[in-house]
């Protein structure tokens, strides 16, 4: 484990989630930490008194890869392992009957993904218990039988009596292929009595292999130079495991021929009865093709949507998945379960709904429906104990923890909660161009979330025309351009990033002191409470954090958004005080390691400057105390009656200096504060 030390209200957290994970009848333990406020960390430290294989799942793959680095570095010594979805373009298959139009499938495969999605399975059947995988929503899908994958593993040590034959054989099994020429990850070479395999992964990585036979015994194990033959190191034993995830035994691939064969027969019988004779043909003619593949090959384009038969599973039973190469007592921790919880649930109908389509129409016989994601209710079976992690957890996690939840709201960095301001949507153009000049004066970084894409696109062009550097981010934009966006970011290419819901949840930006909300008073999915909460915290890395939500109306939504952000500023700035510490700014390390850790995990202690705006309210206070109770009583008419008084003042200025047309803007501003403070009292 990390040598870093938990601070602020972690220590406290990490017991109460070891405690309640400990407690047989608990089921799911909730983690509500506020951003910026060590989660992960936290996380890291349960796992390691829980001391049980854990699952880490992610909603994206982005995110699966920042956890996964960050776990690298708390758990240096441990099996820190990442399983996420191989591609890196896929087109799924599908029939549009309507326009009769089939899509064939079509994909490009990450080849160094692909080796760590196989070592990821090695280790966990290797019996190691210090395994972590991080791992996205991909982890619910089929991924073929366990046992299998195990029976066509090859071990080898030095000593050991083996046919040269079978070890040629039980190579072809686990998918490796022959080659004559320069050796390649998953083939291998054969010289007389001397075979070299260059496996694609596990312990030894994608190094190359040289086992030396002597009549029937196994004489030397060298791992070698593939391009020179060179030998590097004498081994003692090896294990080669196979090369694809969907492998099978021989055994069971001649029991799928035949039932593969007696299925195709049915289905084809029944498009003739229907008078479909187009269906039955095409049925035929592709399943017939895939046989005779499979048949020769063991594999075939597809073999998926036969993995019922592969795995000899009962029509309509769940697919084997990453979960099923876990020992029964592992544990499972989701994170932003807010957002991968519903992933999770809705996978199984998208994934179902296409390939009816397939089967009805003749492309795929019916068993290819039981290639599938887990449905919910599987899924839930089979995380026996689960911590959801989460800023703003929805009903399901907390109903599920049945009332035990975590809260973390100490930021190691002392960084309190952005304010949150409310300001009028008339005039907010003009506003949101002084507020983002006097942000990037600064040096600091801004987000924008709207409604909609096109309103996102609109607002990124008036950027460009008034000289702000931006960019806008939506769901359009390819997954590569998005992370390059986040990019220039964060290197100062661009100063604002414009978009709708995307920027909600873990977007490690801590350069970002401004996140804007317009139509905030718009209420539904995209400004809801925790909606609100998420975009807020996109600041929350930053001392300076604000967050501006621009709207008419102070809507109940926003009052209580309001009403938890002073609660959770009350306490952090009742720590800082009693500890006698400044906030400071979350940055990236240099080395790679977690920005909280480049700045949190250490036991300077500054003092107070009360001046600075995140103690407001503390400014007269003679004890911690009496602050605490100020601030406390602080709720949205303060936050208003704030930006009125500055309003005021700023038009004072302006009509000071005579300049009269700014004067104008900023008692028209105040007035609509003036409606707004008032309409709020009269709900």
């Amino acid at each position: 484990m990390s040598t870093y030390s938990p601070t602020g209200d972690q220590p406290e957290a990490i017991e109460k989630i070891v405690q309640s994970v400990a407690v047989e009848e608990n089921k799911g333990t909730t983690l509500l930490g506020v951003t910026g406020s060590g989660k992960t960390f936290t996380i890291a430290n349960a796992i390691a008194q829980i001391n049980k294989p854990t699952l880490v799942i992610s909603h994206n793959k982005t995110l699966a890869a920042q956890l996964f680095s960050e776990f690298k570095n708390f758990f240096p010594e441990n099996a820190v392992e990442y399983f996420v979805s191989y591609y890196d373009y896929y087109q799924p298959e599908a029939y549009l009957p309507t326009t009769d139009t089939y899509i064939e499938k079509d994909l490009s495969i990450n080849d160094e993904i692909e080796k760590l999605r196989l070592k990821t399975v090695a280790t966990l059947l290797s019996g190691r218990r210090d395994v972590i995988v991080v791992a996205s929503v991909s982890c619910i899908y089929g991924c073929g039988n366990p046992e299998d994958f195990h029976s066509t593993s090859i071990k080898l040590s030095v000593g050991q009596r083996y046919m040269r034959k079978d070890l040629l054989i039980q190579l072809v099994n686990a998918l490796y292929t022959r080659s004559d020429n320069a050796l390649q990850p998953s083939t291998f070479r054969v010289t007389g009595d001397t075979i070299d395999i260059m496996s694609s992964f596990g312990e030894f990585g994608d190094q190359c292999f040289r086992v030396v036979f002597f009549d029937t015994e196994i004489e030397a194990i060298y791992t070698i130079d593939p391009a020179t033959g060179q030998r590097l190191e004498s081994l003692d034993s090896v294990t080669i495991y196979p090369c694809n995830l969907f492998v099978s035994t021989r055994e069971h691939i001649v029991r799928a021929l035949d039932q593969i064969r007696e299925d195709l027969g049915k289905q084809i019988a029944f498009f003739e009865r229907e008078g479909r004779e187009m269906e039955a043909q095409r049925i035929k003619q592709r399943v017939e093709y895939d046989l005779e593949m499979i048949n020769e090959l063991g594999y075939c384009s597809g073999i998926e949507n036969y993995s019922r038969y592969l795995d000899g599973r009962e029509p309509g039973s769940r697919p084997f998945c990453l979960m099923d190469f876990f020992p029964d007592d592992f544990l499972t921790v989701i994170d932003e379960s807010h957002v991968t919880i519903p992933q999770v649930r809705g996978m199984f109908g998208g994934d179902r709904a296409r390939k009816e389509n397939l089967v009805e129409y003749g492309f795929r016989l019916p068993a290819a429906l039981d290639n599938r994601p887990l449905m919910f209710p599987e899924f839930e079976k089979m995380a026996r104990k689960v911590i959801y992690v989460s800023a703003t957890p929805s009903n399901y996690e907390i109903e599920t923890s049945e009332g035990e939840i975590v809260e973390q709201l100490i930021r190691p960095t002392y960084v309190v909660d952005p304010a949150l301001n409310v300001r009028p949507s008339k005039q907010q153009i003009d506003d949101i161009l002084d507020t983002l000049n006097y942000t990037i004066k600064r040096g600091n970084k801004a987000l924008i979330t709207t409604i909609t894409k096109a309103m996102s696109e609109e607002m990124s062009r008036y950027l460009d025309n008034v000289g702000v550097k931006n960019a806008y981010l939506h769901s359009d934009i390819d997954t590569l351009d998005r992370i390059k966006i986040l990019d220039d970011l964060r290197e100062g290419r661009i100063d604002v990033i414009v978009g709708v819901n995307l920027l909600r949840e873990g977007i490690d930006l801590p350069d970002v002191s401004l996140a804007i909300i317009l139509d905030a008073d718009k209420e539904g999915f995209l400004r809801d409470v925790r909606s609100i909460t998420q975009i807020s915290g996109r600041a929350a890395r930053n001392e300076r954090g604000l967050a501006i939500l621009y709207g008419d109306n102070v809507t109940d939504t926003m009052r209580r958004a309001l009403i938890e952000s002073n609660r959770r500023r009350a306490k952090q700035i009742a720590y800082n005080f009693e500890q006698g510490v400044l906030p400071r700014s979350a940055r990236k390390s240099s080395t790679g390691q977690s920005p909280l850790l480049a700045e949190g995990y250490n036991d300077e202690k500054d003092s107070i400057k009360p001046e600075t705006h995140a103690y407001r309210g503390f400014e007269h206070s003679t004890t911690v105390a009496e602050g605490l109770s100020k601030y406390k009583a602080t709720a949205v008419e303060e936050s208003i009656d704030e930006l009125i008084a500055e309003a005021r003042k700023a038009m004072e200025e302006a009509a000071k200096q005579l300049d009269f047309q700014s004067a104008a803007k900023h008692r028209d501003r105040m007035y609509e504060l003036q409606k707004i403070k008032d309409n709020s009292k009269r709900h």
